[in-house]
């Protein structure tokens, strides 16, 4: 009994000590991402939040403010137009891009031929240059001589479009070039939960005399409910901070058109060198995301719950 007891005491400190060497390889692999999150994602957060109530232009001394960059944003018509388009874009974008995303997943999950050659192109535009990819749009929707206006006169159209040159339509052309762009993506998250729904619920289903669309509305679209909910999060997500493709496609234009918050934030800081009124506004956007987000979890918990019943 002794020789037990003397056993397991000389063996638990070199069991901590096996299991301190694994966690300190866990942890090795996991530092160099966590120290990049923290030095570049986690400081510039913090110290923007500070920011938000001091007043800085880069070059002389920070100053207190306090709520003073939020009380001027009522009377900041820019932030008012950006605010209206950034909601414009991300009502738009969100449920067109799941749609076409959901359409394109049940399209390309049947048997046809060729099907992996068709989303292998689909999803090709997420993988290419961002770029490049508003270049070539704006190309194919240039007003005076892109394919697209010519084909429309080809059609009848005497004045076609002026697409991302005109301040009602340049809007819609930034949308349409987000959808083609993202739903190859969440395609391909659509198809692998499609894959996982098992094929007895359909048969069950079907030997009931459940047609098509009564099988996709009580069997597909409740069982894609978690990649449903995870595409969701990520496109307003997403379409909240879009930057890039606004930036190359119309640069915000013409006049404020798809000046988006995001934008007006790049402006306030990098060319108007308010440091302390961009980072209001983008505390603003902050809490706007974090809002959407908190209702789409309680949506998609009282839509289980639904489901369940």
């Amino acid at each position: 009994m002794g020789t037990m007891k003397l056993s397991l005491k000389t063996t638990s400190p070199s069991r901590r000590r096996r299991q301190f060497s694994k966690n300190l390889v866990a942890y090795s692999f996991i530092l160099p991402n966590l120290l990049g999150f923290a030095i570049f994602t986690l400081v510039p957060i913090v110290f923007s939040l500070g920011l938000a109530f001091m007043s800085w232009d880069g070059a002389n001394e920070i100053s207190w403010v306090g709520l003073d960059n939020f009380a001027k944003l009522s009377d900041d018509s820019t932030f008012n137009i950006a605010l209206k388009n950034t909601l414009w874009y991300v009502s738009a974008t969100v449920p067109l891009t799941m749609v076409c995303a959901l359409g394109l997943a049940v399209l390309l999950n049947q048997p046809i031929r060729g099907r992996n050659i068709f989303r292998t192109i689909y999803f090709f535009p997420y993988v290419a240059s961002l770029v490049a990819v508003a270049v070539v749009w704006n190309m194919l929707f240039f007003p005076s001589a892109g394919p697209v206006n010519e084909f429309l006169r080809t059609l009848g159209v005497e004045n076609p479009p002026r697409w991302s040159a005109s301040i009602d339509w340049a809007m819609p052309t930034v949308v349409m070039a987000t959808i083609w762009r993202g739903m190859g993506y969440y395609m391909i998250i659509y198809l692998a939960a499609l894959q996982g729904i098992p094929a007895i619920l359909y048969e069950s289903a079907e030997i009931d005399g459940a047609n098509p669309w009564q099988r996709f509305r009580y069997i597909t679209v409740p069982m894609l409910t978690p990649a449903t909910f995870f595409i969701s999060i990520m496109l307003t997500i997403s379409s909240f901070k879009v930057f890039d493709l606004i930036l190359v496609m119309t640069n915000g234009g013409p006049g404020r058109a798809t000046n988006v918050l995001v934008i007006h934030t790049y402006n306030t800081a990098f060319r108007q060198f308010k440091f302390g009124y961009s980072s209001a506004i983008a505390m603003v956007l902050f809490a706007l995301v974090m809002g959407i987000t908190i209702i789409q979890f309680y949506m998609e918990r009282r839509w289980v719950e639904y489901s369940q019943i």
